[in-house]
């Protein structure tokens, strides 16, 4: 998956770990070869482990790479439509969140699903190289969530947030945060069937990132310009900023807010229910 960035030598580890309030606990081995093993367990907080490896071929030419690029990108497509009907079936709003890291995804979140979670319905699958930190900080909020460890992958795909959909399974008629790996690259190429991406942008990082990385913030529908708080404290030209994003992407909606002071989370809020009418006003259609 990975060999079109570079990002996973040769091979890319996806480690899902789901946390729920129930009780069951539960572990899905799957080996390089194809065996799945079960392994049931009780314990306070289940999880739910699959590890399938993805073995990557040297490249005979670069002919053969473009060629092998296209055929992974044309295959996550595919999963992504199955993944896209596989919401529309449940009526289900599902963004994907993506930024640098440290942009401030996972703070925004909290709040977000301690302030509208009971009203929007909000489950998270979120995607990191290693650890369950994120995900435990979302579990603290009462909010359904699986973690997908993605080893040295840099993103994730629409075939590990299929894998992820059935074992988060989340309600229909409800809304579905997508945390992407922290990295303003990679998942800019791979559509896991979300409605729209949301790009993250801190005031920390500098206000030429939509022009360094502009193919993400082409391929968003929203920039959220987080951390606002801190502004008197840098130098962060916004207006610059905002022209950049909107000279990559003149069609791109900003919004400004700080997740820590709660400034801006009212017009952030307001998006997701328009979002989440929009989405069902088009599955009347």
């Amino acid at each position: 998956m990975c060999a079109i960035c570079g990002c996973s030598g040769n091979h890319v580890h996806d480690h899902q770990h789901q946390h729920e309030h129930d009780g069951d606990h539960v572990h899905d081995h799957v080996d390089e070869h194809g065996h799945g093993h079960e392994h049931p367990h009780t314990h306070e907080h289940p999880h739910t482990h699959a590890q399938p490896h993805i073995h990557a071929r040297p490249h005979a030419s670069h002919a053969r790479t473009v060629n092998l690029e296209a055929d992974i990108l044309a295959k996550n497509n595919a999963l992504a439509e199955r993944n896209r009907g596989w919401f529309a079936g449940r009526g289900m709003l599902a963004l994907n969140l993506v930024s640098s890291p440290g942009s401030g995804k996972t703070t925004l979140l909290e709040r977000t699903i301690r302030e509208t979670g009971s009203e929007l319905n909000i489950s998270v699958l979120g995607g990191d190289q290693e650890t369950q930190n994120d995900a435990m900080r979302i579990a603290a909020t009462g909010c359904k969530v699986l973690q997908i460890n993605t080893g040295t992958g840099c993103h994730l795909d629409a075939e590990m947030v299929g894998r992820g959909l059935r074992a988060l399974d989340p309600p229909q008629d409800s809304v579905l945060m997508i945390e992407n790996v922290g990295n303003l690259v990679c998942p800019a190429l791979f559509d896991l069937g979300e409605r729209a991406k949301v790009a993250m942008l801190s005031v920390t990082e500098g206000e030429d990132k939509p022009v360094k990385y502009p193919h993400m913030f082409r391929a968003s529908s929203l920039m959220l310009l987080t951390k606002t708080d801190l502004l008197p404290h840098l130098e962060f030209d916004v207006e610059r900023c905002i022209a950049y994003a909107r000279q990559v992407n003149p069609h791109i909606e900003v919004l400004q807010l700080s997740a820590k002071s709660g400034a801006g989370m009212d017009r952030w809020y307001h998006w997701l229910r328009q979002q989440r009418a929009a989405q069902r006003q088009d599955a009347m259609a």
